[in-house]
């Protein structure tokens, strides 16, 4: 089975794209969501959040989001803690899923592919691009946040440029070109692989 990672940078419109290879027939993996229900149901990973950033991790079964957040996202050396705890679970998990799925070929949805390494493994890479100052207006108004919180989450990504070295298909989402052709394109060659 192929396997193929979708990412881009905060607002790209990467899950509306994972929604339309959906569409499709791809099963499609979404890393985030997966390792925000890991941090709560895995046992040895909420253990390891636990020993690590102390008992107010937690409100009784939940994470505690903005207690963490204002512990790794302050501060880089937390957040590679964070990382190192949940990046494995999730690679984990994601190849269990993978044992599962009939379709030729899974997504694997990533915001942080690259960065985590979470590439090792995939066979190619498709990453979904748009301008900075639309994806700023995408997350401001998805996440009711500031400008200021959103650059701050997007310095701690890679730069396209530098992700578009490592990738083999790109998907440009300027609200110009028709991403549903681009995934189309993309599907056909996926599809023709193998």
């Amino acid at each position: 089975m192929y396997k193929i990672g979708i990412t881009g940078g905060i607002g790209s419109g990467k899950s509306t794209v994972a929604e339309l290879f959906k569409i499709l027939g791809v099963s499609v993996y979404s890393s985030d969501q997966r390792a925000k229900f890991l941090m709560v149901s895995n046992p040895l990973v909420r253990t390891q959040i636990e020993n690590t950033f102390g008992v107010k991790a937690y409100i009784g079964k939940e994470l505690n989001k903005a207690y963490i957040a204002s512990k790794v996202f302050s501060d880089s050396k937390e957040l590679e803690k964070l990382n190192a705890i949940v990046h494995p679970a999730v690679k984990i998990d994601f190849d269990l899923w993978c044992l599962a799925q009939k379709s030729a070929y899974v997504l694997k949805e990533a915001a942080i592919l690259f960065e985590s390494k979470a590439n090792i493994g995939l066979d190619k890479v498709i990453l979904v691009t748009a301008p900075k100052a639309l994806r700023i207006s995408r997350v401001v108004e998805r996440d009711q946040s500031s400008e200021k919180e959103v650059l701050g989450r997007m310095d701690k990504q890679w730069s396209d440029l530098k992700k578009r070295t490592l990738s083999d298909f790109e998907i440009v989402n300027n609200e110009k070109k028709s991403v549903l052709v681009q995934v189309l394109e993309i599907h056909k060659a996926i599809v023709a692989l193998h």
